[in-house]
């Protein structure tokens, strides 16, 4: 798991870059500056023919006003706009079911923020199976928007110091933490604008729902204890969803930038800026013994990748009690990576699974018709001068094929740049070495570093 605190400030790092790749012009490096190339535009906000509905804000960090919160969407609900102005704050201090929405807005400029009572929240949030999962409050109906430039605050340096050392796929772990937004069942729903800061866990969890869209919004994990850093804190996860949208998005957490699960098709992500995070993932997926899941029709384009885990990622599961099913028509276009492991990864191992259990009982997932595309930076030298690695299941039912590159040019501080590979059929498109071969086991060893791009202030 990795995770920076302050995102790249690129004058910071434009020597130590040098040598191995120029900056993208106009990439922003901060917040304001985000703002400033990619203007959140207010929709019609409190304007227009909707009725206005407004709640008392809370007095102090200790005033609840869950009860206000539920009542203010209840009289918003079917065409009317709940509104939190900004600069006042609404505190949550016990979990909400929010299903029952139609035709509702939340005009969000304040700020929303959850209690930090980790044994209440323990007892009493939602729960979900999937990863043992629990929310603090879950929303969900048809044509919901959320949007202003208010804060979704989860509070979560505490979650973070008690979680530390844990892993939240261990399967002994009893230490569960809240997701911060959760959606079910919801029909055309979207988020604008918000900044979605410190999530306990996972910050948006979106299950079985059509027509999502997060646009203009920022995500941010931030840890001011540096041996208890964010952890899990994916900017996106879901299940069972179709027709997703994300564009224009500012990611700075310790986890995946963006993952979704079981059953997404129809998914289309465009600009995003990640920094610390584990990737542009597709998974995992495989889980869960006997359960059939996919994901396929995704596009991921214009996205820059700094100082985290891999570049774009798909992973899944091996092992004896795994389930089957099938990753299919995904591209990966335009990434911009720097200080990255591997810039792309096809994990068909994941999470900790032996070499020999992974062996005996190989993935189930058919991967098929993946590109990448105009890829270029360089990576951090962790693995030497490999700079992606792409590894099929050696299931003889597991299709693994039409996996492609092109145009791609990720550099390796270390050396020439070499790409491993293992079992995929056919070509890739560019020359690849398998990882046990003489050529892939001199390219991981020629490992070197490269310095984190870091900045001395904090832009938010």
């Amino acid at each position: 798991m990795r995770s920076s605190s302050l995102f790249i400030a690129l004058s910071a790092v434009a020597g130590a870059v040098a040598s191995f790749g120029e900056l993208p012009a106009g990439v922003p490096r901060n917040v304001d500056e985000f703002r400033a190339k990619h203007p959140y535009k207010r929709s019609t906000g409190c304007g227009g023919k909707r009725r206005i509905i407004t709640i008392r804000d809370s007095k102090n960090e200790t005033d609840d006003v869950a009860d206000e919160f539920l009542e203010g969407l209840q009289k918003a609900n079917h065409g009317g706009t709940l509104y939190l102005p900004k600069d006042k704050l609404y505190i949550i201090g016990k979990p909400l079911d929010l299903t029952f929405l139609d035709d509702v807005q939340v005009h969000w400029d304040g700020e929303v923020k959850f209690t930090n009572d980790t044994p209440y929240w323990q007892a009493n949030a939602f729960a979900h199976p999937f990863q043992n999962s629990l929310m603090f409050w879950k929303w969900g109906g048809k044509d919901i928007k959320i949007h202003g430039e208010g804060i979704l605050n989860g509070n979560g340096q505490r979650w973070w110091n008690e979680f530390a050392g844990l892993e939240i796929l261990d399967p002994d772990n009893e230490y569960l933490r809240p997701i911060l937004f959760y959606a079910e069942n919801a029909t055309n729903f979207q988020m604008e604008g918000i900044h979605e800061k410190d999530s306990p866990c996972w910050t948006n969890f979106v299950v079985t729902s059509q027509g999502v869209s997060f646009k203009n919004v920022i995500v941010t994990a931030e840890s001011n204890n540096a041996s208890s850093l964010p952890k899990n804190t994916d900017f996106f996860d879901s299940l069972n969803v179709v027709d997703l949208t994300v564009e224009k998005v500012w990611v700075n957490i310790g986890d995946d930038c963006f993952s979704p699960k079981s059953n997404a098709t129809n998914v289309h992500v465009d600009t995003m800026y990640c920094n610390g995070t584990h990737g542009q993932s597709m998974g995992s997926v495989g889980q869960y013994k006997g359960e059939y899941s996919y994901i396929q029709d995704v596009v991921i384009e214009n996205v820059w990748l700094l100082n985290g885990q891999h570049g774009a990622r798909i992973k899944t599961w091996a092992g004896p009690d795994v389930g089957y099913g099938f990753v299919d028509n995904v591209t990966f276009r335009n990434f911009w990576q720097a200080n990255n492991e591997y810039s792309a990864f096809l994990d068909s191992c994941y999470f900790n699974i032996n070499a020999s259990t992974c062996a005996a009982y190989p993935s189930q997932m058919n991967i098929t018709n993946v590109l990448f595309e105009n890829f270029s930076g360089y990576t951090s030298g962790k693995y030497g001068t490999a700079v992606a690695k792409l590894t099929c299941s050696s299931n003889p039912n597991a299709v693994c094929d039409n996996i492609q590159f092109r145009n791609f040019n990720v550099t390796s501080p270390c050396g020439d740049a070499v790409i491993l590979c293992d079992g995929i059929k056919g070509g890739l498109g560019t020359d690849c070495v398998a990882s046990n071969s003489t050529e892939g086991i001199a390219a991981l060893k020629s490992t070197c570093t490269v310095p984190q791009a870091t900045s001395t202030v904090t832009p938010w």
